[in-house]
């Protein structure tokens, strides 16, 4: 027995030392292979526009299979491991999930040229589903990949069995209030990115000005890679994905989703693409999500809207507990 004891502790300890070496601020490759996963990482080959890609994605099984598979789509600045609470919650229920890096974000392969579109995103994760055979799926989309799930849904309405939209970027067309910034202009404000400047976007933006330790770990995520000597090619995708959501709006096309639609909205969110190229009276105008929310309910016919008070742009991470209720509800109906 005190064996046992001896050699679970040991077990813990080399667990944790793993995971806060995971969290912690260091040279990150690009596509992250020093950096581990929450569960099994594998990838889809992909030839798009010329070049040969790697499409990273995590398929959770559940142990009890409720026949039922959901898809969790990252934000821009993130990527699939941020899903790690979320989808041990859903696959306790009885969900297959399944949780893709897009091309340029997180494992998946950051291409030298690439010409972004949402009609692209959503698919190729449309061929992460047809390769496992899956023909209909839920869609959850936060920040950036809820632009993509509402796409997603607009292309493949007969695939996207329900919709979950957790504070979408997209829902104002920032091109209107923002003034034109070319791709060249994304790459070098990138360039300048590391650990205090993404740290006081966060904070900023995200949260509120609220900050937890716990919060830390995806800032780490984002500024390991500006450690690495191949960072501007990570910071010209990021670039061409700001590009994407400046040039390609999502939300004249809300009316046109019939499909039942969840809308998670925490309502301290003032995330705005390009909000600090706006004119500062521009600025109180964008990000305001408790009326974008509301008016987004309108737009989808289908939609239930939640609003979480007190909370920002990452229900899942801030709050988990009154993310996943609300969630639940939805889906069990």
């Amino acid at each position: 027995m005190k064996t046992k004891i001896i050699i679970l502790l040991l077990l813990f300890a080399a667990f944790s030392t793993l995971q806060a070496q995971n969290d912690s601020l260091r040279n990150l490759d690009i596509n992250l292979e020093n950096y581990t996963y929450p569960f099994e990482v594998k990838f889809l080959p992909l030839t798009l526009q010329g070049e040969s890609l790697k499409m990273a994605y995590m398929d959770v099984q559940p142990e009890k299979a409720n026949g039922k598979t959901i898809v969790l789509l990252h934000g821009k600045n993130f990527n699939g491991a941020y899903w790690e609470q979320t989808a041990a919650a859903l696959s306790k229920l009885g969900f297959r999930v399944i949780i893709p890096d897009q091309i340029g974000f997180g494992k998946s392969s950051k291409p030298e040229h690439f010409q972004y579109s949402f009609h692209q995103l959503a698919a190729n994760t449309k061929k992460i589903l047809d390769t496992l055979n899956i023909q209909k799926a839920i869609i959850l989309g936060h920040s950036m990949g809820g632009m993509v799930a509402a796409r997603f849904t607009l292309m493949y309405p007969d695939v996207a069995q329900k919709l979950i939209l957790e504070n979408p970027i997209g829902l104002e067309d920032y091109k209107l209030k923002v003034p034109y910034q070319s791709v060249d202009k994304w790459f070098q404000s990138e360039l300048k990115s590391n650990f205090e400047s993404i740290k006081k976007y966060q904070l900023t933006s995200y949260y509120d000005g609220k900050w937890k330790n716990e919060y830390t770990r995806w800032v780490n995520l984002s500024a390991g890679w500006t450690l690495n000597k191949d960072y501007p090619k990570v910071a010209w995708n990021n670039a061409l994905t700001y590009d994407l959501i400046m040039t390609q709006p999502i939300v004249y096309e809300l009316p046109n989703i019939k499909t039942k639609t969840l809308l998670i909205i925490g309502q301290r969110d003032r995330s705005a693409v390009g909000k600090n190229y706006a004119s500062e009276e521009v600025q109180k105008t964008m990000g305001n999500y408790p009326e974008l929310g509301r008016k987004t309910h309108n737009l989808i016919k289908s939609s239930q809207l939640v609003e979480l008070d007190n909370i920002g742009h990452l229900p899942h991470i801030e709050d988990f507990d009154r993310f996943i209720k609300p969630l639940t509800d939805f889906l069990n109906q």
